[in-house]
């Protein structure tokens, strides 16, 4: 399913992909929403080589988003210090699948967005499906 005409003459830029996964983030249920205040959010060109990697992906063009930072489910107390929990979105990989399928690009974002999130309270693919629904 298509969304309605993209309202950009040029190519959206990494401030707009901002404020689209902002205005994903806002849309997360409350009940999750207070439990990722200290996501942050950053948007790259393309993923590094050395998280492609990590990853074992072989082309940048294959990963819109990425969660790096340690999941709800695996937190203790015990914890000293940790790296901050991030959310990457990759804007060059982002717009070539936003033109390739033809879907509304806050959509596409609110999606990579979600996906990413869940990784954040290490949901399964089941309970990702069952939220993204649940923000239709």
């Amino acid at each position: 399913m298509t969304g309605p005409a993209p309202p950009f003459s040029a190519p959206p830029s990494a401030d707009d992909i901002a404020a689209l996964a902002e205005r994903a983030l806002a849309a997360i249920p409350a009940r999750l929403r207070r439990h990722v205040q200290d996501v942050g959010i950053a948007i790259e060109e393309m993923a590094d080589d050395a998280t492609l990697e990590e990853m074992g992906i072989e082309s940048g063009w294959d990963l819109t988003g990425l969660y790096r930072g340690t999941p709800l489910t695996r937190r203790s107390v015990d914890d000293i210090t940790r790296a901050p929990n991030q959310i990457f979105l990759y804007r060059q990989p982002i717009l070539l699948e936003w033109i390739e399928a033809g879907e509304d690009l806050y959509r596409l974002v609110r999606n990579v967005v979600v996906h990413e999130i869940a990784h954040h309270f290490g949901f399964s693919d089941d309970e990702i499906a069952a939220l993204e629904r649940q923000m239709e």
